[in-house]
This record gives structure tokens, C-alpha cells and sequence, in this order.
């Protein structure tokens, strides 16, 4: 009888009740496998409950370890749980609804974090991501025990024209001499953040300023009041519900906005890379994504967790696309709809919001301040991007997408998209190539000109759709 032995990983800003009902639900249908099934039933919210629940197992001989990814988390413990383990390792993440509340769990992005992190450091990983009441979900987990081969196909795209080799040579000249403001470092565990300066320089002649994050939390306490007063007036004229937020914070998130394009212009940067959490809410007392949004809507882009290379991917897209870009997560994907959503806690340009909505200010669903700018995208065909550095071999990543009307999946500002491929396809090419978390989008079919792109920056071009 096979042996799998089990660590349900989760973190408390999260939905807790709801985590602890779906790995109930997951150890059930472990249970009805047959397998044995060892290890905590209970979550594990830190590094010390989880090294003590894995020292346990290694008193097991285990035929599978597996990884529960009940809500997200970093891959920080991922990452020592693969080089401790006795057994082959995997992870099983889980969907939630898409019921236009918060992201309750976050799961589907936990796992691609992961992904990438175990393919940096050469750990083959097995996964899955099912709910527990799936169809054939006994088969799902037998798949996991015996190691079941995956291999993902890529298409081939077509190779650019003239004019597109044209307009990237424009591009990269464009791109020589820029810089991107990196302010903080990125959180412990997000490998996917991770640059290097070298690299960067001889991709595109990009160079990295940096500042320290109390550079930033110190300047938007300088900002004088009727700065702030201006940007709030300003911006009540695209935002619904600023006054239904906590006003002490909305000032303190709007100074921030102030705070980054001093920054933006003190150290002559095009885009911007920011440590947003946990500092901007622990030490300062706001959001810093409706900020963000503010400033790539004025064509700086800006990347959440202090993501070097998505800030410049979004800066590439801006060039080729002439329109703000934006980064996001992929925090689903769904065979039956074949669809997938895109998501970030509330940092989206406002150009990008579908035109039968009324954007609102929100607060941030784990940490409860403002501003985040909530709404839907606009339909309409996309390109999404990412400059990877997937198992250690820089990249362009590209795909094809149409962005559809949907509501509102989840709070934040989101989008239901339909890859070119099926949303299956597309999965299996992001886990098995090990893609990091953020990708890029901008509206429009620009792949032509991104391929001749990756070219001139004598990248090899991966599609996934």
C-alpha cells in the first residue's frame, strides 16, 4: 500500500474556516484512495510548525510527499521541504469559486510560485490542481504516487516581418539608457522577483536605481496636505466610494502616490519596482496598489514585490503597445470554461476598466486599507509577456489572449480571459516550464513585434498560447 505522507501549508491572512474545510475535504479524498495517508491534518501557518510536521515524517518511508497548497504562500518552505525530503515531492493546490468576494485562499498562485522556485533549484515536482470532489480525483492523486509523465507541447509562432523587425529595433533603442527605480527588496520566498543586475543591463542597456523603503515611507510623510488634498479631488472624479474608506489611510495611500513619483523623478526612472507589503501596511499604514495603478496609468509602470524583470516586462509592452501595461497574476484556470483570471489586489491602470462598470476605491481583502482601484477589464484581445528566468534560462514569454466580459471574479481588479489554447494547455506549459508568478499584458496583438524583440535581445521566444 502506497505511503504519502502529507503537509497542508497555509498563511492567517487568509480565510482560515474555508482553508480548514477544503484540506478536510482534500485529506477525504486521500482517505477514499486507500492509500495510507500520514502526516499533520492540521495547517501549517509558519516555518516552525512545518519543519517540526516534516521532521515527523521522516520517521515515515514514504512512497510520495505531498504538499497541500490550501491557500498561497511563499516557496521559501517549499523550497527546504524539497531538499529535506525522503520520497518523491508534490503539490496539490486547490480552486475556489469565482464569486466576485475576495480571494479567499489564492492557492493556483501558491503552486505557480512554487513551480518556479523548485525549478530554479533543479527539484522535479509533481502537482495538481483539483478541487477534492473532482471527478476521477482518485485517479488525479494515483497520477501524483506513480509519477505520471507530463509533456508539455508549445506552439510555433510566426516569425515577424520587416516592419515588425523594424519597429523592434525602435524598441530597444528606445529601452538603452532607461532605468527602473527598485525600491525595498523583494519578500523572502519569491524567487520569481529575483534579478540580476548584470543580466538586465545586457538585455536591453536597462540599469536598476535602488532606494530603501523607508526612503518611500519617509517621503510620503513629507507630503503637505493640500498635495494629498489635490490628488484625492482628482481622483474622485474616476473612484466611486472614497469617502466609504478609512480617511487617515486613503490620505497616507494617496502621499505614497506622491512619494513614488518623486522617487520616479529624483532618480530618473521609467518604471518601478516596489516592495508593496508587508512594510506599506505594518509600518506606514495603507495600500500602496492604487498608487501603483495611478502612476502606470501615467505610463511608469509598476511592479508589485519588488519584481525587477516584470517591470521591465511591462515597460517593453508599453513601448511596443504605446498604452499602459499592467502585471498581474494568474490566480486561476478552469478546463470546463476554458478560461483563466487574471488578478491583482487593486493595481490596474484605469484605462483598462470595462466601460459598463464604475471603478470604485476598495480596501485590500487580507489587510483591510485603502486604496485599491476595483473593477473589471475591458473585453478586447490582449498579449501577455513575461522576460523569465524560469530554471535559470532567460526567456520572452509570450501569449495570446481575449479578454471577455465577465463580473467581477474576485475583489481587486480582475479579468476572465480565453487563451488561444485551451486553458488546460496553457497550465501544463506554465507549471512544467516553471513561468514565475507575474506576467504582463497590454491590449492589442503585438506578438510579432515582441518576437522580433526577443531577437534583438537574443532571447529565446517560448509560446505558450
Amino acid at each position: 500500500m502506497p505511503v504519502i505522507g502529507v503537509l497542508p501549508l497555509a498563511r492567517p491572512t487568509f480565510d482560515v474556516p474555508y482553508a480548514e474545510d477544503m484540506a478536510r475535504r482534500c485529506f477525504a479524498a486521500l482517505e477514499a484512495t486507500g492509500h495510507r495517508i500520514v502526516g499533520s491534518r492540521g495547517l501549517l501557518f509558519d516555518a516552525a510548525a512545518a519543519e517540526a510536521a516534516l521532521t515527523a515524517l521522516k520517521e515515515q518511508k514514504l512512497d510520495l510527499l505531498l504538499i497541500l497548497q490550501v491557500t498561497f504562500t511563499d516557496a521559501s518552505m517549499t523550497v527546504r521541504i524539497a531538499k529535506e525530503a525522503l520520497a518523491p515531492l508534490a503539490i496539490w493546490a486547490v480552486p475556489e469559486p469565482r464569486a466576485g468576494g475576495r480571494l479567499r485562499l489564492n492557492a493556483f498562485c501558491g503552486l505557480n510560485l512554487a513551480a518556479h522556485a523548485l525549478g530554479l533549484a533543479g527539484v522535479p515536482l509533481r502537482w495538481l490542481y483539483s478541487a477534492p470532489d473532482a471527478p476521477m480525483i482518485s485517479d488525479a492523486i494515483g497520477g501524483l504516487v506513480m509519477g505520471d509523465e507530463r509533456d508539455p507541447a508549445f506552439p510555433i509562432g510566426q516569425p515577424p516581418g520587416l516592419v515588425e523587425r523594424e519597429q523592434a529595433k525602435r524598441v530597444m533603442a528606445s529601452l538603452k539608457g532607461r532605468a527602473i527605480g527598485l525600491v525595498g527588496e523583494h519578500p523572502a520566498g519569491f524567487d520569481t522577483c529575483a534579478y540580476d543586475p548584470a543580466k538586465l543591463a545586457s538585455l536591453a542597456g536597462v540599469e536598476v536605481r535602488k532606494v530603501g523603503l523607508p526612503e518611500l515611507i519617509e517621503g510620503a510623510r513629507s507630503v503637505p496636505a493640500d498635495k494629498v488634498a489635490a490628488t484625492r479631488a482628482a481622483v474622485a472624479s474616476q473612484l466611486s466610494g472614497l469617502d466609504e474608506v478609512d480617511q487617515p489611510q486613503l490620505d497616507r495611500s494617496l502621499a505614497v502616490y506622491h512619494a513614488l513619483d518623486g522617487i520616479k523623478a529624483a532618480n530618473g526612472c521609467s518604471a518601478m519596482a516596489v516592495r508593496c507589503w508587508p512594510e506599506m501596511f505594518t509600518d506606514y499604514g495603507c495600500a500602496a496598489c492604487g498608487p501603483m495603478g495611478l502612476l502606470t496609468e501615467g505610463k511608469v509602470p509598476c511592479a508589485c514585490e519588488a519584481d525587477v524583470y516584470g517591470a521591465l516586462t511591462g515597460l517593453i509592452l508599453q513601448e511596443v503597445a504605446g498604452a499602459p501595461s499592467w502585471l498581474v497574476d494568474v490566480v486561476d484556470l478552469d478546463a470546463q470554461s476554458n478560461t483563466g483570471v487574471f488578478w491583482h489586489c487593486g493595481s490596474a491602470p484605469l484605462s483598462m476598466a470595462d466601460d459598463t462598470v464604475q471603478p470604485r476605491a476598495q480596501i485590500h481583502s487580507n489587510r483591510k486599507m485603502p486604496l485599491l482601484q476595483e473593477f473589471t477589464l475591458k473585453p478586447g484581445r490582449v498579449t501577455v509577456a513575461r522576460i523569465s528566468q524560469a530554471k535559470g534560462r532567460t526567456s520572452l514569454i509570450l501569449a495570446g489572449a481575449e479578454m471577455l466580459r465577465a463580473p467581477m471574479s474576485f475583489t481587486g481588479t480582475s479579468g476572465v480571459v480565453r487563451f488561444d489554447r485551451s486553458a488546460d494547455d496553457v497550465m501544463e506549459a506554465m507549471m512544467e516550464y516553471g513561468l514565475e508568478h507575474h506576467v504582463a499584458l497590454v491590449y492589442g496583438e503585438h506578438r510579432g513585434v515582441l518576437r522580433a524583440l526577443g531577437e534583438e535581445m537574443g532571447l529565446p521566444v517560448v509560446e505558450l498560447a
